[in-house]
């Protein structure tokens, strides 16, 4: 099998398994019982949140843990708002947002808010003076994805972070990093709220976590009983809190290898299409995350040759797997330029750290049969 999906979700790692197995049977006391059990439990969370702090450059008090992206983004969006509304109800965000960004805010614009959705240029970037001009005295926050899920551009944050920083009024600024966390190099400790998820750096689906900037206090938008300093009710996900730090313990002394080690086989694999296969287009911009790539076949569809390479056991998606299970037409790609046929003939290929040349090799074979199978189908 060789799994190239790995931006929908990645393979745990076996020490995180492990890790995982023992909180299950060792550490299922509920963290926030007084007795023995309950109080070990907590301080392997503590661990934890010390753990991820560290490898953010963080306070560890800064970091809540949360089921994951989806949930952290949304505590991010609606607190915020909720909290700033008496100051103004204008948003910023770009036209190439996740779901769980684009539809909170389009879920506010209902109840009145305005939002200003930047456009991106053919490569996914956004103009720093379009943020610039598009800044208001009641604009309250700014929301920007990090690196983006299907074509894997990577925004300029800090020169977004300068931008807002020169108005008087200041908006706040989160950053969807679900993409990006432990895959891109970035400094969150000026910004106010981050997202990460752990299923994307090879720990369990089911948790998170939100970064916030210590100055910033925010109120819950789901109550219970305070758990996470009373922003995240709801018992402790023990075994999926210490595998995300398994796997955070990993990215302190192994990311960097990985990461240049993936991005080098992104470059060859790159290289091998636009060499081997005509009528190609690559999506994804060079300055990018080292993980992904966009590419459109032309004259043929995207869903087809999803299956055609799902027969061999080479596992890939179209587009994002958080929407209508990859079958709808890109917003991004639309965003970029791509016509309807065109965003047809797209997929994404998501790389890791147990992919091999050999396994890149063997995929552009395949890539190159089905595809002349395709278009020889197509033209009849």
């Amino acid at each position: 099998m060789i799994y190239l999906d790995n931006c929908a979700t990645t393979k745990p790692r076996e020490t995180v398994v492990k890790a995982m197995v023992e909180a299950l049977q060792s550490d299922f006391g509920n963290p926030s019982s007084l007795h023995r059990l309950g109080i070990s439990t907590e301080n392997k969370i503590k661990d934890v949140r010390k753990t991820i702090g560290e490898f953010l450059k963080v306070d560890e008090k800064e970091i809540y843990f949360t089921s994951g992206g989806t949930e952290s983004n949304n505590i991010a969006l609606q607190s915020i708002i909720n909290k700033l509304s008496r100051k103004g109800e204008h948003i910023i965000t770009t036209n190439i947002e996740h779901p769980s960004i684009y539809n909170v805010l389009k879920h506010y614009e209902s109840l009145g808010f305005e939002v200003t959705y930047l456009k991106v240029n053919n490569e996914g970037f956004i103009n720093l003076n379009d943020l610039r001009n598009a800044i208001r005295e009641d604009t309250i926050l700014v929301s920007i994805i990090h690196v983006n899920n299907e074509i894997g551009v990577k925004q300029d944050i800090e020169g977004i972070r300068e931008v807002i920083q020169g108005f008087v009024n200041r908006p706040l600024l989160h950053v969807d990093g679900i993409q990006s966390f432990g895959k891109v190099d970035l400094s969150i400790n000026k910004i106010d709220t981050f997202s990460f998820s752990g299923h994307k750096v090879h720990g369990p689906k089911g948790i998170g976590g939100l970064y916030i900037n210590k100055k910033l206090k925010l109120d819950p938008i789901v109550f219970g009983g305070n758990q996470e300093s009373g922003l995240r009710s709801g018992t402790e996900n023990v075994p999926g809190i210490i595998g995300l730090g398994e796997a955070v313990k990993i990215l302190l002394y192994k990311g960097k290898e990985e990461r240049e080690m993936v991005l080098n086989l992104k470059d060859y694999f790159i290289k091998r299409i636009e060499e081997e296969i005509e009528d190609v287009k690559i999506n994804t911009p060079k300055d990018s995350s080292p993980y992904i790539v966009s590419i459109t076949f032309r004259r043929t569809r995207g869903e087809v040759l999803l299956h055609y390479l799902e027969e061999k056991e080479i596992y890939i998606s179209t587009t994002s797997a958080c929407s209508s299970k990859g079958t709808a037409k890109s917003h991004v790609l639309k965003a970029i330029g791509l016509s309807d046929r065109e965003n047809e003939g797209s997929i994404r290929i998501c790389l890791s750290y147990e992919i091999s040349k050999e396994d890149l090799d063997y995929t552009v074979e395949i890539l190159k049969e089905s595809i002349k199978d395709i278009r020889t189908i197509i033209r009849r």
